[in-house]
């Protein structure tokens, strides 16, 4: 009994042996890195590591036992992470060359015509500030950069920043994942010691839902069939349905807009040239959420009454919401972020809105005197209707087109298949405006904008090529122009007596 008492008593101490002997090996590992380099021992912060979740502190170890920093790309998180170097740990605001926010709007319900705005105690929480309004990249995020803020210079301690992001108004401001408003938000301390000199810091946030997703919001803008129209001249109301990528049950108040001389009796039998513009519930007004008009009213207006354009027709068709992207991608360019629905868009366009505007006003039906346009993926969806359909649409009017956002090559490929098909019909006319400074004046924009640029004048080119008149284009760059109805409004006049002259 003694002896199986003796080997009992072995087999159990070489059991606690093989259970302690990989935590003894970690403890030991993790002296000797301390014991070289103690500064790297201090995990400080949120979990590190895409998916970390709850596993945060074992990837940060896996980084040190690697040589990495605890806390290597940090600050590119949504919730930026403090550095393990305490004694470096500054307020981004205190930082000279200032810094950089990016937003992802999960939900992808922030747009050209309603973008996401930061307020907060430095601009007295004015959710619809033009000067704190992000811009839009083309990884489909919103960007906005911070100079240093006042109280901040010469070593001093300002206020922290506390903000929060809306979409021009508080109606619309960001909600959490349970549809609840966030606290406000602050930037997190960072380690200055690992920024090149003059290099500024970019955090990143998301938002998982907007105040126009709550069941009880009701939209105030031209989506409500009874909201007031503040414009100049007569628009009138047509009520369509159809849509694609996701809208394909949407009812739309397609808006009219209709010249001076519409309605006298001496212009009873006159068919006049019609303009088909894309997003036109900004054409006309300035409605809630969205920052600028087209002015396509005041303009069209002050043309035909000085006798600078014949009399036409322009009809707003608005977007359809969340499907916009879908509707007007004609091409897959951004598979990642939505599935091109252009083809059925257009096929509501022609079988649905435009039979229904010719039914129920004295408009063209001749292509060369038949018009379509838009802005960004609406000048795209514009374009792709007059290649596909030259028996509808004989004239071109395309703002901002987007053909460096997302795929390059799916767009150039796309353009150059249709305008060297053989056969093609080019339009009767075509208008390409572009602005030198689409995604913002920052000189580390000026690449991207240049290429932008650049992709406008090759279509450009590329429709000479094919055939299309040198008096039958017009392309414009307005060099410091951005992507803003602001931008598309001062250009309208100049695109209007082209086509309407």
């Amino acid at each position: 009994m003694g002896m199986m008492a003796l080997r009992n008593s072995s087999k159990a101490w070489l059991l606690t042996v093989w259970l302690i002997a990989p935590l003894a090996a970690v403890v030991l590992l993790s002296l000797i890195i301390a014991w070289r380099d103690p500064s790297k021992i201090g995990l400080v912060g949120p979990p590190v590591g895409a998916g970390a979740g709850a596993t945060g502190g074992a990837n940060a170890i896996g980084n040190l036992l690697v040589g990495k920093p605890a806390n290597e790309g940090a600050w590119r998180t949504d919730q930026p992470p403090r550095a393990g170097n305490t004694a470096a740990l500054v307020q981004p605001e205190s930082l000279p060359q200032g810094f950089i926010l990016v937003v992802e709007d999960k939900v992808k319900l922030a747009t050209q015509a309603s973008p996401i705005h930061i307020a907060g105690n430095f601009n007295g929480w004015n959710p619809g500030d033009k000067k704190y309004q992000l811009s839009a990249q083309s990884d489909m995020r919103w960007r906005i950069e911070f100079a240093q803020p006042e109280g901040w210079q010469d070593g001093k301690t300002g206020t922290a920043l506390s903000f929060k992001f809306a979409r021009g108004d508080w109606a619309l401001e960001e909600l959490q994942a349970d549809m609840t408003p966030p606290g406000n938000r602050q930037l997190p301390r960072i380690d200055a010691s690992k920024l090149k000199p003059g290099e500024k810091p970019i955090f990143e946030f998301s938002v998982a839902h907007w105040g126009d997703e709550r069941p009880e919001f009701k939209a105030q803008n031209a989506f409500d069939p009874y909201a007031p129209l503040a414009v100049t001249g007569t628009v009138r109301r047509l009520q369509v349905t159809g849509g694609a990528g996701g809208a394909e049950a949407a009812v739309r108040e397609v808006l009219v807009w209709l010249p001076p001389e519409y309605d006298s009796e001496k212009s009873a039998a006159v068919r006049y040239p019609v303009l088909y513009v894309q997003d036109g519930q900004n054409l006309f007004t300035q409605n809630k959420n969205i920052p600028q008009e087209w002015s396509l009213d005041e303009t069209a207006t002050a043309l035909i009454g000085g006798a600078k354009a014949k009399p036409f027709v322009i009809v707003g068709i608005p977007h359809g919401g969340k499907a916009r992207l879908s509707e007007y991608l004609p091409v897959n360019a951004i598979p990642k972020m939505a599935r091109p629905a252009g083809e059925e868009y257009i096929r509501v366009l022609l079988t649905e809105i435009k039979p229904r505007v010719e039914r129920a006003f004295r408009v063209e039906t001749d292509p060369s005197k038949v018009g379509i346009g838009g802005s960004s993926l609406g000048a795209a969806i514009a374009l792709a209707a007059a290649f596909d359909h030259p028996e509808a649409f004989g004239m071109v009017y395309a703002e901002s087109l987007p053909l460096r956002t997302g795929d390059a090559e799916a767009w150039n490929s796309w353009m150059s298949g249709r305008l060297s098909a053989k056969g093609a019909k080019l339009p009767t006319k075509v208008y390409l405006a572009i602005g030198g400074a689409e995604t913002g004046p920052e000189p580390t924009k000026a690449t991207q904008n240049k290429g932008y640029v650049d992709a406008c004048r090759e279509l450009g080119s590329m429709l000479k090529g094919a055939g299309l008149p040198e008096s039958s284009l017009m392309l414009v760059v307005d060099e410091n122009a951005q992507h803003t109805e602001g931008a598309w409004a001062s250009r309208a006049a100049a695109a209007l007596i082209f086509l309407f002259r």
